[in-house]
């Protein structure tokens, strides 16, 4: 099981339609991050920050892969994707941005990045 989390920032007046999108996520894009090795994912939210934490099998970009091409999940995204907006230090190519994991209680940290669980 590998580890991680990510970042982004809520537009201006977006909290409280993100958090009533996401007290109803649709059963087709959970049941997606689930048959795509996605465990845990929880997002959390404080002012307008989100904080994205998941834990996941096998390697990211095949997940990542999985998740991006199904079709429910692309529509769930244009709901979402809007009222979002990528922090300044992000890359081009990258919305969500991921964070580097600095410390761990279990110590159970793997070179390069990701995450053991």
């Amino acid at each position: 099981m590998r580890r991680a989390g990510w970042v982004i920032q809520l537009k201006p007046g977006a909290r409280e339609e993100y958090r009533r999108l996401h007290e109803n996520v649709w059963p087709g894009v959970q049941a997606r991050l689930r048959d795509g090795g996605v465990e845990r994912y929880t997002i959390f939210m404080r002012d307008s920050l989100l904080f994205s934490y998941m834990e996941y099998r096998g390697d990211w970009h095949d997940v990542q892969s999985f998740i991006e091409v199904d079709e429910e999940t692309q529509r769930w995204w244009k709901l979402t994707e809007p009222l979002q907006n990528p922090l300044e230090s992000a890359d081009v190519d990258e919305w969500w941005v991921r964070m580097d994991e600095v410390f761990n209680l279990s110590g159970s940290r793997e070179a390069g990045g990701e995450e053991k669980v």
